[in-house]
C-alpha cells in the first residue's frame, strides 16, 4: 500500500538539465598552475601546494621559494598537475617535467600573448622603428595583391 505522501516514481528532470556541464573549470585546488599577478613574482607560473585559509595558498614552483600568497594576486590557469599535499621540491619539479607545463603554457594563447608583450616591451627604439618599416611594407604588399584581385575580378 502506497502512503499519499510518498511519490510514486522519482522526480524526472527535464532533458535540459541533463545536458548541462559545469561553465566553470578552474577551482583553487593542490596541483592547479597559477600565474602571479601582482607583487615581487609577478609573472611566474607558480603551483597550488596548499591551502591555508578561504584567502590565502601556499604556492611553490622551482625558481621560487615555498610561500603564502593572497588568491587575488593569482590568476588560475586550466592547467593541474597530479600532486599530494605539500609536497618536496624535488617531487614538485619532476611532477610539473611530467606534466610537460612549461610548454602547455607556452602553447596556450594566454601564455603566447604574455610572451609577446614582454617581447615588445624589450624592443629599444631603433627595433621599434625597423618593425614599423616592415608593417608598412607588408601593407604596401597586401594592398598591390588586393588590387590585383579587384582588377582580375572587374575584367
Amino acid at each position: 500500500t502506497l502512503s499519499p505522501f510518498t511519490s510514486h516514481s522519482p522526480p524526472q528532470l527535464h532533458n535540459s538539465f541533463r545536458s548541462l556541464k559545469m561553465p566553470f573549470k578552474r577551482f583553487v585546488e593542490i596541483g592547479r598552475v597559477a600565474l602571479v599577478n601582482y607583487g615581487k613574482d609577478y609573472g611566474k607560473l607558480v603551483v597550488i601546494v596548499d591551502v591555508i585559509d578561504q584567502n590565502r595558498a601556499l604556492v611553490d614552483a622551482p625558481d621560487m621559494v615555498r610561500s603564502q600568497i593572497n588568491f587575488k594576486r593569482l590568476s588560475l590557469t586550466d592547467i593541474k598537475i597530479d600532486i599530494k599535499r605539500i609536497p618536496k621540491k624535488k617531487t614538485l619539479v619532476a611532477a610539473m617535467e611530467a606534466a610537460d607545463v612549461k610548454n602547455k603554457w607556452e602553447s596556450s594563447s594566454w601564455g603566447r600573448k604574455l610572451i609577446v608583450q614582454k617581447r615588445r616591451a624589450s624592443l629599444n627604439d631603433f627595433d621599434r622603428f625597423k618593425l614599423m618599416l616592415a608593417k608598412i611594407k607588408r601593407a604596401g604588399v597586401v594592398r598591390q595583391e588586393l588590387a590585383k584581385l579587384k582588377k582580375e575580378t572587374v575584367a
